[in-house]
């Protein structure tokens, strides 16, 4: 896989964020099991439950479309490095990646950084 596309990705959905209340943009970029790559970026509300993460809009854009696994998620924010999910998304990640294994990716001074979601949730909540 190439996560460096995967970022490339996250980097362009960032800059759809609707993120006017804390001015906070994160772009996202989820690798399927298809082999399909799913753009997202978050979209705030001024009541602030009702805002989307990155993460989860291209998650769930994935799913709507018929994927149920996810093997990659890149996340991208101008505002800062190294810009990592929250424990939400992180839930989500966990949930559609076969046997835990999904790669988050995220970029440090230019440099990808991956993890597996079992790293970043090493007890996620399954059924």
């Amino acid at each position: 896989m190439d996560y460096g596309l995967l970022m490339e990705n996250a980097k362009e959905a960032s800059k759809n964020s609707y993120s006017k209340y804390s001015k906070f943009a994160v772009g996202a970029c989820v690798l399927a099991g298809s082999g399909k790559m799913y753009r997202g970026c978050n979209v705030e509300n001024s009541s602030y439950g009702l805002t989307i993460c990155a993460e989860r809009c291209a998650i769930f854009k994935a799913i709507s479309e018929g994927e149920r696994e996810i093997n990659a998620v890149a996340i991208y924010s101008p505002n800062q490095d190294n810009c990592a999910p929250c424990g939400a998304c992180r839930q989500v990640i966990y949930e559609f990646a076969p046997n835990g294994e999904a790669v988050v990716v995220t970029e440090k001074n230019n440099e990808l950084i991956l993890n597996d979601i079992k790293t970043l949730l090493p007890e996620g909540f399954l059924l």
